[in-house]
């Protein structure tokens, strides 16, 4: 019998999918889903919106995105819950560029859907709080310029004398 409380349950099947995932062991991560489940991802493994049914198609998408993704930090956030045998928890986690947030739902010790989303690209967080522009200069500033004259100088530069940033190289 089980007697671990639903977030030690679930942060037990994170810290396992984390080893086999930071091993590069596909089979060791996909033994940890039930034979009826399901992965939604959107745009933190696999850069589109995807959905595997059953453990061969996580196999199979764990073996073509694995290498360089460098998945770590999972860590429940806040305290899971279970109703009915379901145990849910939401998580965090880190891939090699990005920083995610899923949903896990357990059967038991199994994983039945699991979520994983991504929040922000490492190097192009968003402004927000403390770091975002101001959009107002108070005081006296001579020569001080408005929004709609900084934005307008701004478009007109984009494309000649400054060119777009692009941290990342495709290929």
């Amino acid at each position: 019998m089980n007697d671990r409380s639903p977030t030690q349950q679930a942060t037990h099947w994170l810290t396992g999918l984390e080893r086999a995932l930071a091993q590069g062991d596909v089979a060791a991560a996909v033994a940890l889903f039930d034979t009826d489940s399901y992965w939604r991802d959107l745009l933190a493994f696999t850069w589109n919106i995807k959905t595997c049914e059953g453990p061969a198609a996580i196999a199979d998408m764990l073996a073509a995105v694995l290498d360089g993704l460098k998945p770590s930090n999972w860590r429940i956030e806040g305290e899971a819950s279970q109703d009915n045998g379901m145990t849910e928890a939401w998580f965090t986690f880190e891939t090699a560029l990005a920083r995610g947030r899923g949903l896990l739902r357990l059967r038991g010790d199994r994983c039945w859907t699991l979520l994983t989303t991504m929040t922000e690209l490492k190097g192009l967080e968003e402004r927000k709080g403390p770091t975002r522009s101001m959009g107002t200069t108070h005081g006296v500033v001579p020569g001080r310029k408005n929004w709609i004259e900084r934005r307008t100088e701004e478009e007109a530069a984009l494309g000649d004398s400054k060119q777009p940033y692009c941290p990342f190289r495709y290929t």
